[in-house]
C-alpha cells in the first residue's frame, strides 16, 4: 500500500525528526493495540519518505495494511503534515528477524544464521523462548570408528543478541 505525495525536505533537524517519529509510533501502535500485529519499522527518510512494516502470527492482510495507511494518512493530515511520502505494508519475507514474534511466526521453518563469528548457520528453528532460540542444523562429524565424517542433526542455542541476524531460509 502506498500514499505518494511529493515534498521538499521537511523533518531536516533531528530534534524534530525524533518527535515527529515518536508521535507517529505511539499512534501507530494505538491503532494496532489488540489487533495481534506488531510495528516491526517505522523510519522516517530524508524527503518525508514514510515506511510503516507490521506483522502478525498469522501473516498480513492487505486490507489492515490499508487501513493503516488511512489512519495514518488523516493523523498526517490532521497535524498539518501535507508533504510525504508514504509506504505501508508487510515486512519481506527475506528481511532478518527483529522481535520475538517473528521468530515465534517462523518456528518449524528454515533459517539462516548468521553468528556474532561470522560464521552462517541454516537449518530448522526448533524453539524459541525469552532469551535465546534453536535451530537443528545437519553436519558432518568425525564419529569414532567411521572413516568419513557423518552428517548429524546438531542444535546450535543462541542468545538473540549473539547473532548479527536470523531470517527465513528461502529456497527455491
Amino acid at each position: 500500500m502506498r500514499g505518494l505525495r511529493k515534498t521538499p525536505h521537511r523533518f531536516k533537524n533531528d530534534t524534530t525528526m525524533n518527535t515527529t517519529e515518536q508521535i507517529l509510533r505511539s499512534k501507530i501502535e494505538e491503532f494496532l493495540q489488540g489487533t495481534g500485529y506488531e510495528l516491526i519499522t517505522l523510519a522516517i527518510r530524508p524527503e518525508n519518505n514514510i515506511l510503516v512494516e507490521v506483522d502478525k502470527l498469522e501473516g498480513t492482510d492487505v486490507d489492515f495494511c490499508a487501513e493503516l495507511n488511512r489512519q495514518i494518512v488523516e493523523f498526517l493530515e490532521s497535524v498539518g503534515e501535507p508533504d510525504y511520502a508514504l509506504e505501508v505494508g508487510s515486512v519481506s519475507i527475506v528481511d532478518p528477524f527483529k522481535t520475538k514474534m517473528q521468530y515465534n511466526k517462523h518456528l518449524g521453518h528454515n533459517v539462516e544464521v548468521l553468528a556474532a563469528d561470522g560464521k552462517k548457520f541454516r537449518g530448522q528453528l526448533v524453539s524459541v523462548d525469552e532469551d535465546t532460540f534453536s535451530v537443528d542444523c545437519e553436519e558432518k562429524v568425525a564419529v569414532e570408528g567411521k572413516k568419513r565424517k557423518q552428517t548429524q542433526i546438531i542444535t546450535h542455542t543462541w542468545r538473540y543478541d549473539e547473532v548479527k541476524y536470523c531470517k527465513y531460509d528461502l529456497k527455491f
